[in-house]
C-alpha cells in the first residue's frame, strides 16, 4: 500500500473537495429548492438555518477557504442534526433507535466526523489557503 501513501496529501484534498461538493447540494436544496424542493412539513428553522450553513460551508470546505472554522461549523451542524433529527427523535424505539443504521442518521454521523477531521487537518493542498 506504499503507492497510495505517497499520494496521501492529494487523496486528503480529494476527500475534502468531494465532501464539500456533496454537502453544498444539501444546502442548495434547502435554500433555493433545487435540484428538487424540500418535502412538505420540513420546519423553517431547518431550511433557513441549516441550508445556508450547508451551502456556504460546503463551498468553503470544497475550495479550501477558512476551512477549519467552516468545517467545525458543518461538523457541529451535523452533530445537532443527528441528535435532533435521528437520535433523540427515535428514543421511543429504545437503544436500537440510537443506532445510525436504524434511525437513518448514518449520513449525518459520517459528515460530522469527516468535517471534524477536516477541521483538525486544515485545508491541505489544492486549496485557496494552500495557494
Amino acid at each position: 500500500m506504499g503507492f497510495i501513501r505517497d499520494h496521501e496529501p492529494q487523496v486528503y484534498a480529494l476527500m475534502r473537495i468531494v465532501t464539500g461538493f456533496l454537502f453544498l447540494w444539501h444546502g442548495l436544496q434547502k435554500v433555493v429548492g433545487w435540484p428538487e424542493p424540500m418535502p412538505p412539513g420540513v420546519p423553517a428553522f431547518i431550511t433557513w438555518t441549516a441550508g445556508p450553513i450547508e451551502l456556504v460551508g460546503g463551498i468553503l470546505v470544497m475550495i479550501g477557504l477558512v476551512t477549519r472554522p467552516a468545517a467545525f461549523l458543518c461538523s457541529g451542524l451535523m452533530a445537532f442534526a443527528y441528535w435532533m433529527g435521528h437520535g433523540l427523535s427515535k428514543l421511543d424505539q429504545g437503544a436500537v433507535g440510537l443506532l445510525p443504521s436504524m434511525n437513518g442518521g448514518e449520513p449525518a454521523a459520517i459528515y460530522c466526523f469527516v468535517f471534524l477531521y477536516i477541521c483538525a487537518r486544515g485545508a491541505g493542498p489544492m486549496s485557496v489557503e494552500g495557494a
